[in-house]
């Protein structure tokens, strides 16, 4: 999947654990950003829900978590990739902001991202084939980027990877139904049926994924929106619209305990970073109210921005490297002889 800030993949063989254990044939996945997660809980045979405001999460969750493989004639998925790859190239807005005026990509796959947008909205728009279309775009742009992984800034060189070719693959889809909904998870709970295990994995601090990734959101949309600054931002990354109570020190406490109170789950499972804004105490007060409650602490590496610092075109750093690990804490809430099951067959490191 494309590189990001809030990927759950070193948590993911626990989290899989914990559904199959389970025996949950429903689940929800409230901030499912890539759907590395909601994918695991697919496979485990889930009925999965994955919800997500972000338009790029939701071409993945209506591609990933929506699809069917077993009843979709996947080789017509494969003959269009075909046709994309061979595409040449044309100037356009995404050439001109993200390779011109800003340095994310090598011109090359710029104007091949250009091109082969522009025909999967032109002749894929009204066909099952869109969002996988736009997936497998995403992923081979991200392979070939020039950053850290999030696009608040760019190298100060151009990157190894960005000298390579874009080229679509097919999507892995898989066999299974679930639903994707772009909604913001403190609306949607209020409208979805109980599942036997609900996941949680609210934004850690102050940076919002629609600033993180705003290039994805451009591409998915591709509304050639107005920019701002050395990064090239949406202009629209500066309104209220995109601003979530989670990314708020006073107001992430409120949110997160309304969330949990409105979920509505035999088992409850969140994940929080250690270097965010509540505490382990705090994490457990407020999951208390679905049940019996234990958690369990997992170390793992820190993302690479975060452990050399980012660059602007200009060669200077605007972001300092930062500690090289953390812990992210999982809780577990619900029915205690469950809780307690789950705790014995997970890692007691």
């Amino acid at each position: 999947m494309i590189k990001y800030l809030g990927s759950k993949r070193t948590l993911v063989p626990l989290l899989n654990r914990i559904i199959a254990q389970s025996g949950a044939t429903t689940a929800s996945d409230l901030f499912t950003g890539t759907t590395r997660v909601a994918r695991g809980f697919k496979q485990a045979g889930a009925f999965v829900t994955a919800v997500d405001t972000a338009s790029y999460a939701h071409v993945f969750a209506k591609t990933f978590i929506e699809l069917d493989a077993s009843t979709l004639p996947v080789a017509e998925l494969t003959d269009a990739i075909a046709r994309l790859n061979v595409l040449p190239g044309k100037h356009g807005y995404f050439t001109e902001t993200y390779c011109v005026t800003s340095r994310y990509f090598q011109p090359a796959n710029g104007e091949r991202v250009d091109a082969i947008r522009d025909l999967i909205e032109s002749d894929y728009r009204d066909t099952w084939l869109y969002e996988p279309l736009i997936a497998s775009l995403l992923l081979a742009t991200d392979k070939v980027d020039s950053t850290t992984g999030m696009q608040m800034a760019y190298l100060k060189t151009w990157s190894k990877r960005s000298h390579n070719e874009l080229k679509l693959l097919v999507p892995d889809l898989l066999n299974g139904t679930g639903l994707a909904l772009q909604a913001d998870a403190l609306e949607a709970v209020k409208q979805l049926p109980e599942v036997n295990l609900a996941y949680l994995d609210p934004p850690y601090n102050q940076h919002r994924y629609f600033a993180n990734y705003h290039i994805w959101e451009t591409l998915v949309r591709w509304d050639e929106p107005s920019t701002y600054g050395i990064a090239n931002k949406r202009l629209d990354v500066r309104t209220r619209d995109h601003r979530s109570a989670f990314n708020s020190k006073p107001a992430m406490p409120v949110a997160l305990r309304e969330l949990v109170a409105n979920v509505r789950a035999e088992t409850l499972v969140l994940s929080y970073n250690n270097e965010s804004w509540l505490s382990r105490e705090e994490l457990l007060d407020i999951c208390s109210v679905n049940g019996h409650v234990e958690i369990i602490d997992v170390d793992f590496k820190r993302y690479v921005g975060s452990q050399i610092g980012v660059y602007n075109k200009a060669g200077e750093r605007v972001g300092e490297p930062g500690a090289k690990r953390n812990t992210e804490h999982v809780v577990i809430a619900g029915e205690k002889s469950m809780v307690q099951r789950l705790m014995q067959a997970l890692p007691q490191d």
